[in-house]
C-alpha cells in the first residue's frame, strides 16, 4: 500500500506548482510578445530596406532614363545618321568611332553600366559583343514595338537570347544582362526650325546593358539573416533571385499575384509550412517589383537563447523562495495540526477530556478552539444520550405493561362473547365481536396509512354497533368507484363525521335517516363524500366547525391529521343549511397509491 504523502510534501509541491505555472504563463507571452515586438521591427526595416533599395536603384536607372532621352537632340548623331550610307564600309567603321565617343560621354560614368551600343539592321555601333545579329533578339523587338519609350528588358541569358549556343557553357562575365531599350528618332533645332530624320532613314536601338549582378548588390548584405529575394517584371519574369537558377525565368507562384496587385507593402503568410514576412515595393522607373521573403524563426534566433536564460534564472529564484515560505508557513501549520490529530485519536477512543493548548488568535488558533469546545459538547451530549437511553428502556417497560390492558380487555370481550353464545344472544355476541374488531383496529401501534376496505371493515362494525343501538333509525349507502381501493387514506378518516350526522344531523328522527358515503377519482385528486338527510346547520355553525371551534375533538384530529400528511394537496369542506341536510367532501392528492 502506497504511503500517504504528508502535509509539508504536499504543501512544497503546491508552492512549487504555483512557481512553475506563473513562469510557464509569463515565459510563452514574454516569448510570444517579443516575437510580436520583433517580427513588427523587423518588417519594417526589411520593407523600409526594400524601399530605399528600389530608390538608390531609380536614382541610377533614371540618369539612364534622362541621358538616353538627351541623344534624341544630339546634333551630331542626328547628322551623321542623316547622311550616313549603310553600304560604305568605310563610312560605317568611322561613324562607328564617333557613335562610341557620343555613347562613352552620355554613359561611361554610370555604375554598373556594361555596354551601351546603337543596333541597326546594316550595323551594330559602339562597343561590340557576340551578338551576332541583335536585331533578331526579342530584346530589339520589344523596343521596336514601345516606339520612343524607354523599355527595360528584364535578365535574360545571353547565350539563349542572341542564339550564340558557343557561350550556353562558359563563365562570361555578360551571361546574364539586363538592358534599357529604346528607339532614337533623331532631330535637330536650326534656326527655329526643327529638323528630323528623312523618312528613309533606320531608326536606330538604344540598348543599355547592366550585369545583374548590380540588382543583387543592392539586397547582399543588407537584409536579416536567411532572408530571400526576388525581383520580378510584370510578367513575373525574374530579374534578380538570392536563387541563381531563378533568373531569366517566370515564376508560377500564387501569391505573387496579390503582390503585383498591391505593388507595394508588407504581409505575413506561410509558405512551404514556414511562418514567414513579405515586403515588396515596385520600382518608379523599371515597375519592377522587388520582394523580401524574411522567415519568423530566423528573426528571434538570437533572442530566444536570452529568452531561456533568463526564465530559467527567474524560476531558480522563485523555487527557493517558495521553499524557504513552504518550510516556514508548515512548520506554522503543522504543529498546531500534529497536536489536533494527536488530541482527536484520544477524542476517538473516548477521552472526551483531551485539550489542545490554543497559542495563536488565527484561523488555527479558532479551530483549535472550535475543537476544545465541540470535545465539551460531545462530553455533554454522551451524559445525555446515556441518561436517554435509561429513559427511553423505562418508556419500553412501561409500554409493555401497557400493551397488557388491551389484551386483557380483549381476553374478558371474548368470555363475555362465548356467554352469550351459551345464552343464545345472538344479537350481542356479534355486536361484541364487532366492538372487539373496533377495539383491535384502533389499538394498533402503527398509526400510519390503510387501505379502503380496512376502513370500510371498521365502519361496518361501527354502524352495527349504532343501528342496534338506535334501532334502525338510519340506514347505510355506499357508492365508492372500484379505482379507491388501490389507494390508501389516514385511518379513521369518515368515522367523526359519520358519528357526527349520527348524533347531531339525525337526532330527533325515529326512522327515514340515511347516511351516504361516496367516493370517485378524479383527473389529480380523490374526492370522497359523506352526506346524511339530518337537520342540517347553518352557515355560522359550519364556519365554526371549519374553524375548530365548535366542531368535536375527533373532526378537528381528522382535519389535523389531513393537513399534516398532505398539505394544502388536501382540503375537508362542509356545505350544509337547516332541514337539508349536511355534506362533506374530502379532498385528498392521488398518492399512496398501494
Amino acid at each position: 500500500m502506497r504511503r500517504a504523502r504528508s502535509f509539508r510534501f504536499r504543501l512544497f509541491a503546491s508552492y512549487v506548482l504555483l512557481t512553475t505555472i506563473p513562469l510557464l504563463v509569463l515565459g510563452t507571452l514574454f516569448y510570444q510578445t517579443s516575437l510580436r515586438v520583433v517580427t513588427d521591427q523587423a518588417q519594417d526595416n526589411v520593407y523600409e530596406i526594400v524601399r530605399k533599395n528600389n530608390e538608390l536603384m531609380d536614382t541610377k536607372l533614371r540618369i539612364i532614363d534622362q541621358n538616353s532621352t538627351a541623344l534624341f537632340i544630339d546634333k551630331d548623331l542626328f547628322e551623321l545618321f542623316n547622311g550616313l550610307n549603310p553600304s560604305n564600309g568605310w563610312e560605317l567603321l568611322a561613324a562607328d568611332r564617333q557613335v562610341s565617343d557620343v555613347l562613352r560621354n552620355y554613359f561611361s560614368q554610370i555604375d554598373d553600366v556594361y555596354a551601351y551600343q546603337l543596333w541597326t539592321s546594316y550595323f551594330t555601333f559602339g562597343q561590340q559583343l557576340p551578338q551576332g545579329d541583335p536585331t533578331q533578339s526579342e530584346v530589339y523587338r520589344t523596343a521596336r514595338q514601345a516606339g520612343g519609350r524607354l523599355v527595360w528588358y528584364p535578365t535574360y541569358d545571353f547565350a539563349a537570347m542572341f542564339q550564340q549556343p558557343d557561350y550556353a557553357e562558359d563563365n562570361i562575365d555578360f551571361r546574364y544582362l539586363f538592358s534599357a531599350t529604346r528607339v532614337l528618332d533623331f532631330s535637330y533645332l536650326s534656326n527655329s526650325i526643327l529638323r528630323r530624320l528623312d523618312e528613309e532613314v533606320e531608326r536606330p536601338v538604344l540598348v543599355i546593358s547592366l550585369k545583374y549582378e548590380a540588382l543583387n548588390q543592392l539586397f547582399a548584405g543588407s537584409l536579416p539573416e536567411h532572408s530571400r529575394y526576388l525581383v520580378l517584371d510584370k510578367h513575373d519574369r525574374v530579374a534578380a533571385s538570392d536563387n541563381a537558377s531563378l533568373v531569366s525565368h517566370v515564376t508560377r507562384e500564387p501569391w505573387i499575384k496579390e503582390l503585383q496587385r498591391l505593388g507595394s507593402g508588407r504581409m505575413r503568410m506561410i509558405l512551404g509550412g514556414e511562418r514567414v514576412i513579405v515586403c515588396f515595393d515596385r520600382s518608379q522607373v523599371t515597375g519592377w517589383l522587388s520582394v523580401v521573403i524574411t522567415p519568423e524563426a530566423s528573426l528571434i534566433r538570437d533572442l530566444v537563447p536570452v529568452i531561456r536564460t533568463s526564465t530559467l534564472l527567474l524560476a531558480i529564484v522563485m523555487t527557493a523562495a517558495a521553499l524557504v515560505l513552504a518550510y516556514l508557513i508548515s512548520g506554522k501549520i503543522n504543529k498546531p495540526v500534529r497536536r489536533l490529530t494527536e488530541a482527536m485519536r484520544s477524542a476517538g477512543d473516548g477521552d472526551f477530556d483531551a485539550r489542545v493548548p490554543v497559542t495563536s488568535d488565527d484561523e488555527l488558533g479558532r479551530l483549535l478552539g472550535h475543537f476544545n469546545r465541540m470535545n465539551d459538547r460531545i462530553g455533554s451530549l454522551v451524559t445525555e444520550v446515556y441518561e436517554t437511553r435509561l429513559k427511553e428502556q423505562e418508556a419500553e417497560i412501561q409500554a409493555l405493561n401497557r400493551q397488557m390492558n388491551p389484551h386483557f380487555l380483549y381476553n374478558t370481550l371474548n368470555v363475555m362473547n362465548w356467554m352469550a353464545i351459551e345464552h343464545h344472544q345472538q344479537e350481542l355476541s356479534r355486536m361484541l365481536v364487532c366492538l372487539s374488531n373496533m377495539l383491535h383496529y384502533t389499538s394498533r401501534r402503527d398509526w400510519g396509512a390503510v387501505t379502503l376496505h380496512e376502513e370500510l371493515e371498521w365502519m361496518n362494525s361501527y354502524f352495527y354497533i349504532m343501528q342496534a343501538r338506535f334501532e334502525d333509525q338510519f340506514t347505510v349507502e355506499y357508492e365508492l368507484a372500484p379505482e379507491l381501493f388501490d389507494y390508501e387514506l389516514p385511518r379513521l378518516t369518515f368515522q367523526p363525521f359519520v358519528e357526527n350526522a349520527i348524533l347531531h344531523g339525525l337526532e330527533g328522527r325515529e326512522s327515514g335517516g340515511v347516511i351516504q358515503i361516496r367516493g370517485e377519482v378524479g383527473v389529480d385528486e380523490r374526492i370522497y363524500e359523506v352526506q346524511d338527510n339530518g337537520r342540517g346547520m347553518d352557515a355560522e355553525g359550519v364556519a365554526r366547525i371549519l374553524n375548530g371551534e365548535g366542531a368535536s375533538v375527533g373532526i378537528r384530529n381528522t382535519m389535523a391529521r389531513i393537513r399534516m400528511q398532505y398539505g394544502d394537496r388536501a382540503s375537508v369542506n362542509i356545505e350544509s343549511s337547516p332541514g337539508h341536510g349536511t355534506l362533506i367532501t374530502i379532498r385528498l392528492p392521488l398518492e399512496s397509491q398501494i
